[in-house]
């Protein structure tokens, strides 16, 4: 059995603190913004997403990094702690106490693209695409920023690996944050970019994001029948299933919608 003593506090000035998780957050969204430019130029050699200019992409990253933030708090509110929020509504805005929803943050995501695109009159699912491929890197660290913070532990299990979190009580408990990380980071990378990259015949504007939704979904699905649901949640749908399944749940129709109307398509 082990012990979770990792310090979520990387370094403490005394006035401020830097944090383990705001670091996941700023080296995800920049890690990921140079893997995009570097997967732009690798498609544009394939003579793929031609109508991309990597100049485009860097002034949407503005618009990415205001409808992570927004569309995560304001997710997580909704979502998780709705009625918490109500009775304390100033707490909304201190996004430093944690709190942000990743189905959240990905509709954030996908609405700050719209409006960027209908500005700069674009196709939104070339950036949309783009931003699959990259998007896995900054699950990834911010996954593993919970696990360091302990936070969104598993259930509990006596497996070799298991690990007794400071919050979870004096039980030992699926490192589910590791599981999450590797499923939708590691192997969601790989699986997109093998078919973004190798598969030509594939590359159809919107069937990567299908295939992001999709294949994101089924490990987050996975990932949550060893994850304990969130307290202020439980289980929802006749007790049994948790809000991060119900979610995921709209996310595979639409991405099998997507990856069926949009293979074709150029």
């Amino acid at each position: 059995m082990l012990y979770h003593n990792f310090d979520p506090v990387l370094v403490d000035f005394g006035f401020i603190e830097i944090r383990w998780y705001s670091l996941a957050y700023i080296f995800g969204i920049l890690l990921s913004w140079l893997y995009a430019r570097k997967v732009i130029s690798l498609l544009k050699q394939k003579n793929y997403y031609l109508n991309i200019k990597i100049e485009n992409f860097d002034e949407l990253i503005g618009y990415l990094i205001i409808g992570i933030i927004l569309g995560g708090r304001i997710g997580y509110v909704l979502f998780y702690n709705l009625n918490y929020y109500l009775d304390y509504p100033l707490d909304i805005f201190m996004l430093w106490k944690g709190g942000m929803s990743f189905h959240g943050g990905l509709l954030g995501v996908i609405v700050s693209c719209l409006l960027f695109c209908r500005s700069k009159n674009l196709e939104v699912f070339s950036f949309l695409d783009i931003i699959a491929c990259a998007s896995p890197i900054g699950i990834f660290l911010g996954r593993i920023a919970n696990f360091i913070n302990g936070e969104l532990f598993g259930k509990v299990t006596n497996l070799p690996w298991a690990i007794i979190f400071p919050e979870g009580g004096n039980v030992g408990r699926h490192p589910s944050q590791i599981y999450e990380a590797i499923l939708e980071g590691v192997l969601l990378f790989i699986i997109i970019n093998y078919f973004a990259l190798k598969k030509d015949h594939l590359i159809k504007k919107g069937f990567v994001s299908g295939l992001f939704l999709f294949f994101y979904s089924i490990f987050r699905m996975i990932s949550e029948i060893f994850r304990e649901p969130d307290p202020q949640v439980g289980l929802i749908i006749f007790n049994s299933m948790s809000m991060g399944t119900f979610l995921s749940i709209f996310l595979i129709m639409y991405g099998i919608y997507l990856m069926v109307t949009k293979k074709y398509n150029q």
